[in-house]
């Protein structure tokens, strides 16, 4: 049986201490880039792998970190969930999950004073219950960062698209195929609503920009975005005196739930309604008709939350919280152009 590989090992081929190598292996700037390539070479040709339970355990952590959302069962969720385990796995770290299901006393408790501590060295967290005042009245030496709903207040980071551009460009895509009755669905007009409340500021920028009016009978709410609200909302804009020719959904969720509303009725998509998304969830894609949407970079949010949390949890002073974007693109499918669109594997 091969023996294990030890840092000494390293350090011998290297020529170096065994300080030396385990300042390298730790990312410590107080190592000569000669001496960090040498080292770095000797770790690649032994085949040397730092015992990371060790290391945490003398550094007093538990060597896992928290992904806190509202429901794993939502697709956006649970891809997001597998991109932060390929990252965090990557250095060394396990992901302990829990489903809030939104409720604000569940979300507290990862972020009161001293609660759960033992059990991970930092939280990753999409809080739905919870409003900015009540993050702010957390655990200071908490390392957190948070996903989607709420912006950075400076104690913390943020790691997200810019909702307001993604909506307002979603909008422009239904107005620039000739919509002029576009409704949007999922607004939240309350105070933990903040991703619902940017969309609908994009989906008024859209119309704004062009001169066009919007009508209020066309925004309608869901208390969730998943696809029975969808429908449902979807069933209300059909009963309208003049329903709408396009909507914005606030999800791909939504927008499932939409056009299976829009099918019911004997009506078409897009012919009659073209329906778009949010999200770029993979059910989407595989559609009939297949869903257009926005697409964020999840690995970009993901590989990014993780960095900036290990960032705190290894920083003595903590670092000033900030606002992280990653990237959207619009994906245009049969939802919108019908079978002119590319198909669902693009």
């Amino acid at each position: 049986m091969r023996r294990e590989v030890t840092l000494r090992d390293v350090a011998e081929l290297a020529g170096v201490s065994s300080r030396t190598v385990s300042n390298v292996v730790n990312g410590y700037a107080n190592v000569t880039e000669r001496t960090r390539v040498r080292v770095e070479r000797a770790v690649k040709e032994l085949g040397y792998r730092p015992n990371v339970l060790a290391r945490n355990l003398a550094q007093g952590r538990s060597g896992q970190i928290a992904l806190v959302v509202p429901y794993l069962d939502t697709p956006y969720f649970s891809e997001l969930l597998q991109s932060v385990i390929r990252a965090a796995k990557v250095s060394g770290y396990n992901v302990l999950i829990d489903q809030t299901d939104g409720d604000p006393e569940h979300e507290r408790g990862f972020i009161a004073h001293g609660s759960r501590r033992l059990l991970f060295d930092g939280v990753i967290f999409s809080p739905l219950g919870l409003d900015q005042q009540a993050l702010a009245d957390r655990d200071p030496a908490l390392p957190l960062v948070i996903l989607g709903e709420r912006t950075s207040d400076g104690t913390f980071d943020h790691v997200g698209i810019d909702d307001v551009a993604a909506s307002r460009q979603a909008t422009e895509h239904l107005l620039d195929l000739g919509r002029n009755r576009v409704a949007a669905i999922g607004d939240q007009p309350y105070a933990t609503g903040e991703a619902a409340q940017r969309r609908t500021r994009g989906f008024r920028e859209a119309h704004q920009a062009r001169g066009l009016p919007v009508r209020e009978d066309l925004i309608i709410g869901t208390p969730r975005f998943n696809r029975p609200d969808g429908a449902h909302a979807m069933a209300h804009l059909l009963e309208l005196e003049e329903p709408p020719d396009a909507v914005f959904c606030y999800s791909d969720l939504v927008a499932l739930g939409a056009i299976r509303a829009i099918v019911s009725r004997g009506l078409r998509v897009p012919e009659d309604i073209a329906v778009i998304g949010y999200d770029d969830i993979e059910d989407g894609r595989f559609s009939n008709p297949t869903v257009t949407t926005i697409s964020p970079d999840k690995e970009m949010i993901a590989a990014t939350a993780v960095e900036r949390l290990l960032l705190r949890i290894s920083s003595a002073t903590p670092p000033p919280g900030l606002e992280l974007r990653a990237p959207h693109k619009l994906i245009v499918r049969e939802s919108t152009v019908g079978r002119s669109a590319r198909p669902p594997s693009a």
